[in-house]
C-alpha cells in the first residue's frame, strides 16, 4: 500500500453518510493509501449506526474534525454546506476532497481555495469519473489525432426529471440545483480534459409550468417547488478554438440525441457517458465512417468513486498535482455561473479563470502507481 503521509496511508473521515457515501464505502477497500478512520453526520445516530457497520468511529461533525486519526476529510455533504464543511477541515488542517459542485457559487469557492493555499493543504472535488478508462480513453484517441484536429463538440443529456426515482429530489430543484449543477461537471469537466479551459459563453435556460410530485418513497405524492431553470443550453469557447455545445435538461421525456461527441477533421468520436468510469470510446473515420469500439489505451481501470481522492493522496506523497484539483472544479463551476448569467442576460460572458488540463492517467496505472 502506498504511503502518502510518513509511511502510512492517508487517513480519511467522512462527512455526510447519505446515498452516495456507499459507492465510496464500496472502493475504499481496494484503494491503495487510503485508510478510512471516522465518519460523521448532522445525525450522529446514523453516523455510529454506519461507522458500526464500516467498522470505524461514527460522531458529529466537530468531534471527527476535530479527531487526531483523520488527515483528509471527504465531504459528502449537500451542496449548500460544500463550502463551510471545506473551510471548517482546512482551519482544521486537514485536506479537504469533496462532492461536486466546489461550492454553491466563485464566491464561496475562491475563499476555500485561498485558505488551502495559505495552509499548504489540498483541496480536491468530483467528478473522478472522467479518471476511468472511458474519459481517458477518448482523451488519449484525440491527443493521438485520431480524428485529425477538433472542431466542435456535443453534449446533450437529459431526463424526465429526478423526482420519478429519488426519494428525496427537493435540492434538485432549489439553488445549487438544477440539470446544469447537477449533471454539467461531468460534462464539463470532461471538455476540459479534452481541450483545456473554456474562455466564453454563451446561452438559454427555460423551465416549464408543469406540476412535480415525488413518485417513490415516504413522501410519495408530494408536490415539488421548482426554483431554477430545467432545461439549459449553452455555447462553450475553448482556448484552442474547439467550440463545445451542451444542453442539459430535467424536460425530456424521450430523445435520439447523441449523449457526447466529438468531431474533427477526418472523423468524429463517441464519447462515452461521464457520468461512468469504464464505457467504451467508439470512432468513425472519413475512410469508411462506420463506427467501430476502441481498445482502451488510458484511465484507471475498473475504478468506481474514490479514486480522485486516492490519486490526490498519492500526489502528496510524490508532491505532484492531482488530478480531480480544487482549480479544475472552480473554473467548471465559473462556467456554469457563466451560463447561467448569459441565459439570464441574454449576452456573451468571459471566463476569467483558466486552468492546465491534467495529466493522462496511463493505461495500467493504479492510484497509488502513477
Amino acid at each position: 500500500m502506498g504511503s502518502p503521509v510518513n509511511d502510512r496511508p492517508l487517513r480519511v473521515g467522512v462527512v455526510g453518510v447519505g446515498v452516495i457515501s456507499q459507492q465510496y464505502f464500496e472502493h475504499f477497500p481496494a484503494l491503495p493509501g487510503l485508510e478510512l478512520t471516522a465518519v460523521a453526520d448532522i445525525d450522529v445516530a446514523r453516523a455510529q449506526s454506519v461507522g458500526e457497520a464500516q467498522g470505524v468511529r461514527g460522531s458529529s461533525v466537530d468531534d471527527l474534525l476535530a479527531a487526531d486519526d483523520v488527515d483528509v476529510v471527504l465531504n459528502l455533504t449537500i451542496p449548500a454546506a460544500h463550502a463551510e464543511v471545506a473551510t471548517r477541515a482546512l482551519e482544521s488542517g486537514k485536506h479537504v476532497y469533496g462532492e461536486k459542485p466546489l461550492a454553491m457559487s466563485t464566491a464561496e469557492a475562491q475563499p476555500v481555495l485561498d485558505l488551502a493555499r495559505r495552509a499548504g493543504l489540498r483541496v480536491g472535488s468530483a467528478p473522478d469519473t472522467v479518471l476511468g478508462t472511458g474519459i481517458q480513453t477518448a482523451r488519449a484517441a484525440l491527443d493521438d489525432g485520431l480524428i485529425g484536429t477538433p472542431v466542435g463538440a456535443a453534449v446533450s443529456w437529459s431526463a424526465p426529471g429526478h423526482e420519478l426515482w429519488h426519494p428525496a429530489p427537493a435540492f434538485y430543484y432549489q439553488p445549487g440545483g438544477g440539470p446544469l449543477l447537477d449533471m454539467g461537471p461531468y460534462y464539463l469537466t470532461s471538455l476540459v480534459q479534452f481541450f483545456g479551459p473554456v474562455v466564453r459563453v454563451s446561452g438559454a435556460s427555460t423551465r416549464s409550468d408543469r406540476e412535480r410530485t415525488i413518485a417513490t418513497g415516504p413522501a410519495a405524492g408530494t408536490p415539488l417547488r421548482v426554483d431554477i431553470d430545467t432545461h439549459v443550453v449553452a455555447v462553450l469557447e475553448h482556448a484552442d478554438g474547439v467550440v463545445s455545445t451542451v444542453t442539459v435538461s430535467f424536460e425530456v421525456w424521450a430523445t435520439r440525441a447523441p449523449l457526447f461527441e466529438v468531431y474533427g477533421t477526418s472523423g468524429t468520436l463517441g464519447v462515452p457517458d461521464p457520468n461512468r468510469f469504464s464505457d467504451p470510446v467508439s470512432i468513425a473515420t472519413a475512410e469508411d465512417r462506420e463506427w467501430r469500439e476502441l481498445p482502451v489505451t488510458a484511465g484507471y481501470a475498473d475504478a468506481g468513486r474514490g479514486y480522485g481522492l486516492a490519486d490526490m493522496a498519492h500526489a502528496i506523497a510524490t508532491d505532484r498535482p492531482h488530478r480531480a484539483s480544487g482549480d479544475l472544479a472552480f473554473h467548471v463551476l465559473e462556467v456554469m455561473e457563466a451560463v447561467a448569467t448569459a441565459a439570464r442576460e441574454h449576452t456573451v460572458v468571459e471566463v476569467r479563470s483558466h486552468v492546465d488540463r491534467p495529466d493522462t492517467v496511463p493505461a495500467g496505472a493504479t492510484p497509488g502507481s502513477w
